[in-house]
């Protein structure tokens, strides 16, 4: 019963996320964090990035192909998020420890997500500003095994810094680079993966990515999508917090 539910989650989510350029990890962690499944942190971390991976790809290959990718403004997000999604990756934190963070930070993104840009004028981000926010999202995702493109993509629509196509594209590289660092780090300090339970989840999440992706935000109405997903991850880290302080 856990399994079907959780495989029907997963395609849900990835279903839901990618039509908007998001991975998802922040919910799928939300789901495997709930005390009923009883999953410790060493279990869902890799789960969760693995499934960003599947999912986020698929998008990224449909924004090269738009020509929406822009390694100018990308590579100063990612120069400092990647080597400190790495080193979050690596750091070990108690179970107690880790799932009190990822409440906190699951609450955080639910104002992200609910937050609606107004119209401003159009901000650039300096080098250094740029290399501050990746590094310190970057971080953030590999501590909890999130991609981080739930923090950055709000920021940079409150900024206006581009148009919502190219937001998600930057989110979606973003997502898939940090995950990737995120796993390397756990990878290198003894992380397994229980591919028994990941598979299935890898699947759901494959078929929902690409549905998602597809439909996109013509057919979703890509504001009421995040402020449902804003509602559920405030609950879901309330129920985690409630547990674990």
């Amino acid at each position: 019963m856990e399994s079907y539910l959780l495989i029907s989650s997963f395609f849900l989510i990835a279903l839901i996320y990618s039509s908007v350029g998001f991975g998802g990890g922040s919910s799928y962690l939300a789901v495997m964090a709930q005390p009923f499944f009883g999953l410790l942190p060493e279990t869902i971390r890799p789960v969760a990035l693995l499934c960003n991976l599947v999912v986020v790809t698929g998008g990224v290959i449909i924004f090269y192909k738009e020509s929406r990718l822009s390694w100018r403004d990308t590579w100063p997000f990612l120069l400092s998020s990647v080597p400190l999604a790495m080193v979050g990756g690596f750091w070990k934190l108690k179970a107690d420890t880790f799932f009190i963070l990822l409440g906190f930070t699951l609450l955080l993104a639910s104002v992200f997500l609910w937050i609606k840009p107004k119209p401003t004028a159009k901000k650039e981000f300096s080098i250094p500003t740029q290399l501050a926010l990746g590094g310190g999202i970057g971080l953030l995702s590999g501590l909890v095994s999130i991609g981080g493109g739930i923090f950055l993509s709000p920021i940079l629509h409150l900024v206006n810094w581009a148009d919502a196509k190219k937001i998600s594209a930057l989110a979606s590289v973003f997502i898939l680079a940090n995950s990737l660092g995120g796993l390397a780090g756990q990878f290198a300090s003894g992380t397994s993966v229980d591919w028994r339970l990941t598979i299935p989840l890898l699947v759901a999440v494959l078929l929902g990515g690409q549905i998602g992706s597809r439909l996109g935000a013509k057919t979703f109405n890509a504001l009421y999508i995040r402020r449902i997903t804003a509602l559920l991850i405030f609950f879901a880290s309330l129920n985690i917090l409630r547990d674990h302080l």
